[in-house]
């Protein structure tokens, strides 16, 4: 668990300041299944210092959010990543 929260902490310290601050003020919000590990949430809110929530149906959130990306797929194409990595 030190391990992401130690990659959240490098992920926040490369945000632009405009968005850091909404984040700080806000909290972050943990949707998908890495939210229901036992003791992250609270470990990430006490590595990083900002609240942290998650969604009350986090499984959902992927899958709304999956939803959104495919109806409208060329507009979010140019921020997908591809890997050659076969799931």
């Amino acid at each position: 668990l030190r391990i992401i929260a130690n990659t959240v902490r490098m992920a926040l310290e490369k945000t632009p300041p405009e968005l850091i601050s909404d984040i700080v003020d806000k909290g972050a919000i943990m949707t998908g299944g890495g939210s229901l590990l036992i003791g992250l949430p609270e470990l990430l809110q006490e590595e990083i210092g900002i609240p942290v929530f998650v969604s009350p149906k986090p499984i959902l959130c992927v899958i709304k959010g999956i939803g959104k990306v495919l109806e409208d797929f060329n507009f979010y194409q140019r921020v997908l990543i591809r890997t050659s990595k076969r799931i």
